[in-house]
């Protein structure tokens, strides 16, 4: 639905018009509906307009046990399945006073890790493509396919994944499992270059991307925004490090942030 309107003044003669973004997805995952204020590409005003599904995962966890109610956490959030996964399980541990193996700790860890990465690409390359840029799309789906192949072979599903299991996980990591996430890890190493060419260095990406959508330090932490978006606003700040959870503190890493906040 598009409805316009024409802003006659002295000065200027400007074209406004409002447009419905959505409501968006089939309602898998909460449906979200936008309806913006547009003065030609910049957004001027959005009213978020929420609330066009219910899914019911509260009113089934108060019907089910614990252990029935495991494969709906990653269905909350199927894009980081596996983190919800673990997330539930260790609220019931926490619970319940249920200890960990410490190699179990570690599986949750790097899964989780390949399921952030995963989760990334779809972000990151859906936003390119958005922007016309398909090619690189093109690029982290072949490598968002490198994980799901990994993480298929020891949950068995390639999205929403029941693999945590209150006290661990559901079985243990194959050799196969290993060798193909240390070549994994080669291979993405070695196209980073590629996509600082194809995306960051893009004259398209730059021009279209640059200055949009700032979010100030100061506008960041009053919103309670949080991840890569607040780093990215020169926060530097990581639930890993500042309240971590599994074998998290046992890892080595740089917070990077950003100070363009665009």
């Amino acid at each position: 639905m598009l409805n316009v309107r024409t802003i006659d003044d002295s000065s200027i003669n400007q074209r406004v018009y409002q447009l419905n973004l959505g409501p968006q997805h089939p309602s898998t995952h909460g449906v979200m509906h936008i309806l913006l204020t547009l003065d030609g590409e910049v957004v001027v005003a959005c009213e978020p307009i929420i609330g066009y599904s219910h899914r019911g995962h509260e009113k089934m966890a108060e019907n089910r046990i614990y252990e029935q109610f495991l494969p709906n956490p990653p269905r909350i959030d199927y894009m980081s399945g596996l983190i919800f996964n673990y997330g539930y399980c260790q609220a019931v541990e926490r619970l319940c006073g249920i200890e960990v193996p410490r190699r179990a700790e570690y599986i949750r860890v790097i899964t989780s890790e390949l399921n952030r990465i995963a989760n990334h690409f779809v972000g990151a390359m859906d936003y390119v493509m958005g922007l016309g840029a398909i090619t690189p799309f093109l690029y982290g789906w072949d490598d968002r396919e490198q994980i799901l192949d990994l993480l298929e072979m020891i949950a068995g599903s390639r999205l929403t994944y029941n693999y945590g299991r209150f006290g661990g996980v559901r079985n243990d990591i194959t050799k196969e499992f290993y060798d193909g996430t240390r070549r994994f890890i080669d291979r993405l190493r070695s196209r980073f270059w590629d996509y600082e060419n194809l995306i960051n260095q893009n004259i398209i990406f730059i021009k279209r991307g640059r200055d949009v959508g700032v979010i100030t330090k100061e506008v960041a932490l009053e919103y309670g925004v949080t991840g890569p978006t607040l780093r990215g606003s020169g926060v530097k700040y990581d639930v890993r490090k500042h309240e971590p959870y599994s074998v998290d503190p046992e890892f080595k890493f740089e917070i990077p942030t950003r100070e363009e906040v665009d």
